[in-house]
Order: C-alpha cells, then sequence, then structure tokens
C-alpha cells in the first residue's frame, strides 16, 4: 500500500492515539530540513509504555507494508526512533521529551492538525 509521507505520519499518530499516547504532535519539517518531511513526537507514561507504543507502531505498519529504515533507543528506556524515511517518529518518556525539547528544536517546523484522529 502507498502512503504519501503525510498520511503514514498520521496513520502513525492515530495507532500513538489508540495506545494511549500523550502530548502528540506532527511537525511538518519539509520546508526547514532534508532530515525528513515530517516528525511524529509522542510522550509515553513509563519506558514500558514507550517500548510498547514503538512496538505498536513497528507492528502495524509492517502490515501495511512498512518496516523503518532504522530503529534507535529500545535500550535507553527514555526514547525510542522509529525513521522511516520521509517520517521520523519519536516516542518519549516525559523526562526524555523535556530533556531532548525536540518541539522547541523544530519551533521553525509547522504543526499539522490532527484533531481529526484524535480521540
Amino acid at each position: 500500500m502507498s502512503m504519501t509521507p503525510l498520511e503514514l505520519a498520521k496513520k502513525a499518530a492515530k495507532i500513538l492515539d489508540d495506545k494511549k499516547a500523550i502530548d502528540l504532535k506532527i511537525i511538518s519539517i519539509k520546508d526547514i530540513s532534508v532530515l525528513a518531511d515530517y516528525f511524529v513526537l509522542a510522550t509515553g507514561t513509563s519506558s514500558t509504555h514507550v517500548k510498547s507504543l514503538a512496538d505498536e507502531i513497528e507492528f502495524q505498519l509492517k502490515q501495511l507494508g512498512k518496516s523503518p529504515d532504522h530503529v534507535e533507543g529500545y535500550r535507553s528506556n527514555s526514547w525510542v526512533l522509529l525513521d522511516y524515511g520521509s517520517v521520523i517518529i519519536h516516542v518519549f518518556t516525559s523526562d526524555a521529551r523535556e530533556f531532548y525539547n525536540l518541539d522547541r528544536l523544530w519551533q521553525d517546523g509547522e504543526i499539522v492538525d490532527i484533531s481529526d484522529i484524535q480521540k
């Protein structure tokens, strides 16, 4: 199944929302970076929740024929990064999210409205 980068980002956000991720955000960075088109940021309530969120993303997207190019952080217990090329998904504990502060770092990016996919 072919998906645009925005569709992929929104699908990932929906999966995260369904699994009770908090402070969910999609930032469009395509006009300010060559790293990716979108960042998906989410916070888990514990290191176990962070891992289960990342596992669920990988599992559900694999069902759609999408596998990450790169995964980092499974051993860190505080931040898992799933790189799908045009979409990079970051799942943090709240302490790690505050510490790395990607929300501020990428504040020049455009926030994507995801009110249509959130419960």
